[in-house]
């Protein structure tokens, strides 16, 4: 499924608002663990809007710091040439 990057936001920030209540934590705890202001916190979550430094220290103190690191994955070998390439160079 495609989504507009508005949709993809607004999908991250009720992920967001779904992990912390499964931790039991109010936004308070989660902004102040976070080191982010609460109004920062209630925007990610109800709208999807944080930089990348709030999105990465929601991850953080979420800890889905894993999921994140693995977000943007090198791309595959397009060929047995760059495959064998990738190999030697220790990338995969």
């Amino acid at each position: 499924m495609l989504y507009t990057p508005l949709e993809l936001a607004i999908a991250m920030g009720h992920r967001i608002r779904g992990r912390r209540k499964a931790m039991g934590w109010t936004q308070a705890d989660s902004a102040s663990r976070a080191g982010v202001s609460y109004r920062t916190w209630r925007r990610m979550e109800a709208e999807g809007k944080a930089s990348i430094d709030d999105l990465v220290r929601a991850a953080l103190a979420l800890r889905c710091e894993d999921a994140l690191a693995a977000l943007f994955p090198p791309p595959a070998a397009t060929s047995m040439d760059a495959l064998l390439r990738d190999q030697r160079a220790g990338r995969r």
